[in-house]
């Protein structure tokens, strides 16, 4: 009984030793090669040394860089052009019948009307002061030519006291005047002043009167003015033309500020939106030709729209959005689309994807043979993929890239290629 784990460790050393020593051969006896590993001598100029170099046997292809299609390949989903909740101004009762769901509705149209109640006794009463203010425009204004009238009689008795005054004055030096008649002419003279005064402020009055009376007509006007907005309010009506998503209100509800009457989109045209990664986004540009096929089979054509300058927080993709003509109505909102963007050619290298590793840094890349027979890195950047592979930018036009045996060498390693026929 003691034989059996005295096997079982001879067995597990046999392993381990062709696992760690033998390992190359293991993996060509495992890949069905026989070329796995080779070795080389060669002899220094300077001694009798001899120095073994290993080299690690990989499989490897001779790629041409080829011209790829000028596109961008997103997935997305159709988006409704406009969509607007419609809602109330004011409040009031609902006194037409609902419009159902899926309706045609042109711009303008009414959707829900509402009861009219005491706002048309308010707008006659407005209109009344309105007719009221201007009435007192024709009395006001005869005020003022009387006066300034009374403002020139006024300036003019001034001026007659005046001379008077100055008369007399003179008269009284010479002795030709009584000091009572001096008296009396300056009397006479601030009488004549006070009554400019008296005529200037009755001027102002009336001046200060039509002003009230504009005043007056300016806030009867205002007043009109809201009555018939708050009338106004009453139809509710489509903003633009589309389709209903959303029953109208029902006749006889209450709708408060605020509340729902309905909800129109438009679909004509309509929008492809689809999200660009940040590795593409230069390659798609506004007004560039795109199109998309829905899931129904439907193909569209269109031109981008618009294109995100602010990534998604969470996937770091652009926004971008394709406009359609929709004339029939027959796209749907939120059906899903595969989005096609015309974009500048590239060329690229078709390779398996098995042939992609990562470098200690973490950038994707493939492992070449250079021209002296060594491992060498090269960081690439994914354009897309298909079912033959995936296609990389980033190389030289000609390239001899290891597509197996990749992960077991790093650069600088020897290696001994065996090249592969591109379309095995």
């Amino acid at each position: 009984m003691r034989l059996v784990p005295f096997l079982t460790a001879i067995l597990v050393t046999v392993f381990l030793f062709f696992l760690v020593v033998q390992r190359d051969t293991l993996m060509s006896f495992a890949t069905g090669t026989d070329k796995a590993v080779t070795t080389e001598t060669v002899s220094t100029a300077s001694n009798e040394n001899t120095k073994i170099l290993r080299r690690v046997g990989v499989i490897a292809i001779k790629s041409h860089a080829q011209e790829i299609d000028s596109a961008v390949i997103l997935r997305g989903q159709t988006e409704a052009a406009r969509q607007v909740d419609v809602r109330s101004e004011t409040s009031g009762l609902v006194v037409s019948p609902p419009l159902r769901k899926g309706a045609f509705v042109n711009e303008g149209q009414i959707l829900c009307q509402l009861d009219t109640g005491t706002r048309g006794s308010i707008l006659a009463e407005a209109e009344a002061r309105l007719a009221e203010a201007r009435a007192r425009i024709p009395e006001t204004e005869a005020q003022i030519p009387r006066a300034q009238a009374q403002l020139e009689q006024a300036k003019a008795q001034l001026e007659e006291a005046l001379i008077n005054d100055n008369a007399a004055r003179k008269l009284s030096k010479g002795g030709f005047a009584s000091d009572s008649r001096v008296a009396a002419t300056a009397a006479a003279v601030r009488g004549a002043e006070a009554a400019v005064k008296s005529a200037e402020a009755a001027l102002k009055t009336s001046q200060s009167g039509m002003l009230g009376v504009q005043a007056a007509i300016e806030s009867a006007q205002a007043g009109v003015d809201a009555s018939k907005k708050e009338i106004s309010r009453l139809e509710i009506r489509a903003p633009f033309q589309g389709l209903l998503e959303s029953d109208t209100a029902e006749l006889g509800s209450l709708i408060q500020p605020g509340g729902a009457c309905a909800t129109v989109i438009q679909l004509d045209p309509i929008k492809l939106v689809g999200f660009v990664p940040e590795a593409q986004v230069d390659r798609v540009k506004v007004g560039a030709l795109a199109g998309g096929r829905l899931t129904t089979g439907q193909n569209v054509t269109g031109a981008v729209s618009f294109l995100g300058r602010s990534a998604d927080q969470l996937t770091r993709t652009f926004r971008v959005e394709i406009e359609v003509p929709n004339p029939d109505l027959a796209i749907r909102d939120g059906q899903t689309a595969e989005i096609i963007i015309g974009a500048e050619g590239r060329t690229a290298h078709l390779v398996p994807q098995s042939a992609l590793t990562l470098d200690d840094t973490g950038l994707l890349g493939v492992r070449l043979v250079d021209s002296s027979m060594q491992a060498k890195f090269q960081t690439v950047t994914l354009l897309r993929d298909d079912i033959r592979g995936v296609w990389l930018a980033g190389l030289p036009d000609e390239a001899d890239i290891i597509i197996i045996g990749q992960e077991y060498v790093v650069d600088g390693v020897l290696v001994a290629p065996e090249y592969q026929d591109v379309a095995q």
